[in-house]
């Protein structure tokens, strides 16, 4: 039989202090790290508290953080980053705030040298199943349809 390590409440608050202190985290995350440690649940509210009083955890500002990470590094529109953010149980109003620092002229500039990219990448002759296949791949990266549609049409 494999014993599994147990925590005191102050060694599990030391131990979540450095992983909230290292990268932004959401309370989604927070907690399943706890539940993994094998906590009861008045020692959770007790560590999740602690970490929120004391600045180590901010649901406004983890959704800031990602919004901005998904959309310079991978590219991502807002469907699929308000898709995520609701996935990590972040309120409506955190995630309205967050998504207002995508600035339009960047997203519609990312938008246009996404299209023309995988253009020049799709090896189709037929230009409707080319289309599809552009429009099929920016949708699945959360971009909005009528603003794929809308640049498709301009190029092909």
């Amino acid at each position: 039989m494999n014993p599994q390590k147990t925590y005191t409440v102050d060694e599990a608050q030391k131990i979540l202090e450095n992983y909230c202190a290292y990268q932004e985290r959401c309370h989604k995350e927070v907690k399943t790290k706890l539940v993994q440690m094998r906590m009861i649940p008045q020692a959770i509210d007790h560590i999740l508290a602690h970490l929120i009083t004391h600045n180590y955890l901010n649901e406004q500002r983890f959704a800031e953080a990602f919004v901005r990470g998904k959309f310079r590094i991978k590219k991502w529109g807002k469907n699929r980053i308000l898709r995520e953010l609701k996935f990590r149980d972040i309120s409506k109003y955190s995630i309205d705030v967050a998504l207002k620092e995508i600035d339009l002229d960047d997203y519609y500039a990312t938008l246009d040298a996404l299209v023309k990219k995988r253009i020049s990448q799709v090896k189709e002759k037929n230009s409707y199943k080319k289309k599809k296949k552009v429009a099929d791949y920016l949708l699945y990266r959360g971009w909005e349809s009528h603003l794929i549609y809308d640049k498709l049409n301009e190029y092909l």
